[in-house]
């Protein structure tokens, strides 16, 4: 039966080609806008730990003054300074921890005939590995012993290493980095979470393919490499003792595996900003613990010309979705007499309406094909944008679905009346008038 409807629907539309064709092109161009806005919110607003991001917490305190502080208004600075890194640190809470901040690493290519040039660089504690599951293609990252050593140890990115010696093991070799020489024990397997959940803040970027290298925080500091980002909170003496200075620097992330791990330490940072009031450092006590899409959240990664592009681009479906409706029931109108007919002989109002229901969803499928190609278009534009996710604007097989899923959903739901309408009609006037 379903052969037969099939064959119906496409005589019909083969019958008028410029309505069918009007059809589809209003079905594509809402369908182009609607998934190329959804691809982009989608990407911005992903989850980039799904596996772990709900066991992974930004931790932040507030050694500020009491001006402006409105109590259990005023948040924490994003940013830690590093004796409080340290002391959360070193007290163990938590399944891992670690403190990071980004710098501008001077890399020294090994063939005196390339020039060196500079790239970005996360300086941090042994547990960023296991904790965010960085994946390692050769090597492996630093111990905590390393970390107390102030060892010359690096771990570099898989295209660091892809540029430097074409891909190969290059654990051992020795980098050389801001005039220095580091001793390479790892190799990533490429990895770029999106957004980059962990430079927030810290003076880095949102998107893109990530940081070139990364080393112990320790190393990095006895080097006086200076992280990117610096806001200091009182005056500042010497500006290069960043670990003595009233100065925020670090972010600070800890993982914690269970409700109870969480309420506890939500606990642990409330008694630890109590005793740094009691011991003089701070003035106030608030805290915060936000998991990972929390902490996206509350620095509104999204921006909101995003969000607002979305809305619009849905609402031009809709409107494409009501214009298809019209001419569906001006097709159905001029049909009168042949679904008269069809009735007369013996057609059920079930059948009519599977009839045009059948001839909605092929032009539903049309409009989601040609969609896709208005949403590819739409994408390659984006790309060709100057902002950091641009490159990143592709289709995957998720929203590939999505694009027919929606054409199949607009196109039945712009069916319903005309069919309805075409399954209600009367034979017998239908009939007469011919």
């Amino acid at each position: 039966m379903f052969g037969y409807y099939l064959d119906l629907a496409l005589r019909s539309l083969k019958r008028n080609r410029v309505l069918t064709a009007l059809m589809v092109l209003t079905l594509a161009l809402g369908i182009g806008a609607s998934i190329t806005t959804l691809t982009l919110l989608r990407l911005l607003s992903g989850d980039p730990l799904p596996q772990k991001s709900s066991r992974l917490f930004y931790a932040q305190v507030d050694p500020n003054s009491l001006s402006g502080y409105v109590a259990g208004q005023t948040k924490p600075d994003s940013l830690m300074g590093y004796v409080d890194a340290m002391n959360l640190l070193h007290a163990g809470r938590g399944t891992h921890r670690a403190a990071l901040a980004l710098t501008q690493a001077k890399i020294v290519p090994e063939h005196s005939t390339e020039h060196p040039y500079f790239s970005d660089g996360v300086i941090t504690t042994t547990d960023f590995f296991p904790m965010f599951e960085v994946p390692f293609r050769y090597g492996n990252g630093w111990t905590a012993e390393d970390d107390t050593n102030r060892a010359a140890l690096v771990v570099i990115s898989d295209f660091l290493n892809d540029k430097l010696y074409g891909g190969a093991n290059s654990v051992g070799k020795m980098l050389r980095i801001n005039n220095h020489d580091f001793r390479i024990v790892g190799v990533l397997q490429h990895w770029a979470p999106q957004p980059r959940f962990y430079t927030q803040e810290l003076g880095g970027r949102s998107y893109g393919d990530g940081e070139a290298l990364f080393m112990p925080l320790s190393t990095a500091r006895a080097l006086n490499m200076d992280p990117q980002d610096i806001e200091c909170y009182a005056s500042v003496g010497n500006i290069n003792k960043l670990e003595e200075a009233p100065c925020e620097w670090l972010g600070f992330w800890v993982q914690l595996d269970s409700a109870k791990a969480v309420a506890d330490y939500r606990e642990f940072l409330a008694n630890y900003a109590k005793e740094q009031m009691a011991l003089g450092r701070f003035k106030r006590s608030e805290t915060a613990l936000l998991d990972l899409m929390g902490w996206l959240r509350d620095r509104e990664v999204v921006p909101d010309d995003v969000r607002l592009q979305t809305y619009l681009a849905f609402g031009f479906l809709l409107i494409c979705v009501v214009n298809t409706v019209g001419l569906l029931l001006a097709k159905c109108l001029r049909r009168s007499r042949e679904i008269g007919v069809r009735r007369a002989l013996g057609a059920t109002r079930r059948t009519v309406f599977a009839q045009f229901m059948v001839e909605a969803s092929i032009v539903g499928l049309a409009g989601g094909l040609f969609g896709l190609l208005f949403a590819e278009l739409g994408l390659w534009g984006v790309r060709h944008q100057p902002a950091e996710y641009a490159s990143l604007a592709r289709l995957d097989l998720t929203m590939f679905g999505s694009t027919f899923a929606v054409a199949l959903a607009a196109s039945l739901i712009a069916g319903l009346l005309p069919a309805w309408r075409a399954c209600v009609l009367a034979p017998a006037p239908q009939l007469k008038a011919a």
